[in-house]
């Protein structure tokens, strides 16, 4: 064989073997990627099962979802009902309320308007006012012999309030001696009276009197025990007591002869009950007793020892029947005379023409003025008012 396919052989044998390696590094790859698809595959799947249990939960969770979602708008309208309800109860509360309010606006009103007309009444009807120095006579009273006084000195007073009337400036009282005139004078709305050559028109009023009281007080003052007040808490009780019973058995101080001693040493006072009448009445008139108390000589104050009751407590009212108001008599100041438009007033009244009369008494009142009218019943007295 010649060199020539000798060389060519080699080249073929070369390239057979190049061919081959290749082949083989192909066959090695292809098997490679065989194996890289096998796996991707495996993935793939892997992944597709992954994806198919994920939109599972996806699934799930979504329907879990709508039922928090269908569940929080029920709870939501339950809850807008409740607010509901809630907000019509305050609405409710609210005006329940407001009628409250009113109904105690109301009834405090007609509270305080009871409490205005009780204190009016409380003071129509209250005695309070200055008793003046009277004479009273007293006179034994008859008793039958088996009753026995000589322990109590006893008293009724009856209390009238007098029917008073408040009498103002350019204001006059005029009492007839007739009703029929007074009767008269009231029909008639205005009278026109000449005065200072001028016509003066006076209003005829009904006189109406305030309500007036009577009632009785039954006193009984003890004439065997007085009350002792001012005495000091300087010594035991027991000793104070003692004192006492020795300073009023004195008769050089005015004492006699005690029976019971009564003392209080957190109020200061006592009783003194004496077995006979007389030291007790002489001992109050003078109103102080000297008691020898440590450490020096003490003086304490005596009183009656009495007792009180109000019996028969009446009202009356009513107006005056005689007696006529005669209102808004409008006299220039700068020529008024008090008593000539008085004379001017009871010569006015007493003419028939004018439907007067006899006249009993007359009282007329200038601006500026106050006076407090007194009724009784046969005449009229006028006393300043302050």
């Amino acid at each position: 064989m010649s060199d020539l396919n000798m060389d060519q052989l080699s080249a073929e044998v070369g390239e057979l073997r190049d061919t081959n390696n290749q082949l083989r590094l192909a066959k090695a790859e292809l098997e490679s990627w065989k194996r890289k698809v096998e796996k991707a595959d495996d993935v793939k799947a892997m992944l597709v099962l992954e994806k198919l249990e994920e939109d599972d939960k996806k699934k799930n969770i979504q329907q879990e979802m709508m039922a928090c979602s269908q569940r929080r708008e029920e709870r939501q309208k339950d809850l807008t009902d409740k607010m509901n309800k809630v907000k019509g109860d305050v609405q409710q509360q609210d005006e329940r309320k407001q009628k409250l309010l009113a109904q105690l606006k109301k009834l405090q009103d007609e509270l305080q308007a009871r409490k205005v007309q009780s204190s009016k009444l409380k003071q129509k009807f209250k005695i309070c006012t200055q008793i003046p120095d009277t004479e009273v006579n007293f006179q034994k009273q008859h008793r039958e012999e088996s009753e026995v006084y000589d322990d109590v000195a006893a008293g009724v007073f009856t209390i009238i309030k007098r029917v008073d009337v408040p009498l103002k400036g350019g204001q006059a009282l005029i009492t007839f001696e007739e009703e029929k005139v007074a009767s008269q004078v009231l029909k008639l709305n205005k009278c026109s009276m000449s005065y200072e050559n001028s016509t003066v028109e006076v209003t005829p009023v009904k006189v109406i009197m305030d309500p007036s009281v009577k009632f009785e007080v039954h006193l009984d003052v003890s004439r065997r025990a007085v009350k002792v007040s001012n005495v000091p808490p300087s010594m035991a009780e027991e000793r104070v007591r003692d004192r006492l019973h020795i300073s009023f058995s004195k008769p050089s101080r005015g004492g006699a002869e005690v029976e019971t001693v009564e003392y209080d040493m957190n109020t200061g006072t006592g009783r003194i009950a004496f077995l006979q009448p007389g030291a007790a009445e002489r001992l109050a008139l003078k109103g102080k007793h000297q008691v020898d108390l440590d450490p020096d000589e003490v003086s304490v104050q005596v009183g009656p020892e009495f007792s009180y009751k109000l019996r028969r407590f009446q009202t009356f009212c009513g107006t005056a029947k005689r007696t006529v108001l005669l209102d808004n008599i409008q006299v220039a100041q700068n020529v008024e005379d008090e008593e000539d438009v008085q004379d001017h007033l009871e010569i006015y009244f007493q003419k028939p023409s004018n439907r007067g009369g006899e006249i009993e008494s007359i009282k007329y009142l200038s601006k500026g003025k106050a006076l407090r009218a007194f009724f009784c019943e046969d005449s009229v007295q006028t006393d300043a008012a302050l």
